[in-house]
């Protein structure tokens, strides 16, 4: 088994890492700070979603190369990446919003963690 399907999906997943790492720069730059909040709504939140990022994609992409390592259905696959890409945006939008508007941040999350479970699940399947 190869890698063909997860790996294609890391190019969207690594810009949009770039674009969050740019953002967190400059909110740190700006608040003149090197580590730690910064004390502004707006430019923290930027770390946030930065730090959030970091924190699930990583672990989520490789469950899902995992899973596709093992066999998964391409299909199923597909669909946990594009599910786990809107997730991540929608996320990345309404934390990033100082007059947040939760939903995107629950949809964010739902769909962060629908991925992750879909992963599990194709890993599971395989071993049945």
């Amino acid at each position: 088994m190869s890698l063909e399907i997860v790996p294609l999906y890391s190019v969207p997943f690594a810009a949009l890492y770039f674009v969050l790492s740019v953002r967190a720069i400059g909110a740190r730059r700006a608040g003149r700070k090197a580590i730690g909040p910064i004390g502004e709504a707006a430019l923290d939140r930027r770390l946030r979603v930065h730090g959030n990022f970091a924190e699930y994609v990583p672990f989520v992409l490789l469950l899902l190369a995992f899973a596709e390592l093992r066999g998964a259905p391409a299909a199923g696959l597909h669909v946990a990446c594009v599910i786990l890409l809107a997730a991540r945006l929608a996320h990345a939008w309404g934390v990033s919003q100082t007059a947040e508007n939760f939903r995107f941040r629950v949809a964010g999350m739902g769909g962060t963690f629908t991925a992750l479970w879909s992963a599990l699940a194709m890993i599971v399947a395989t071993y049945l």
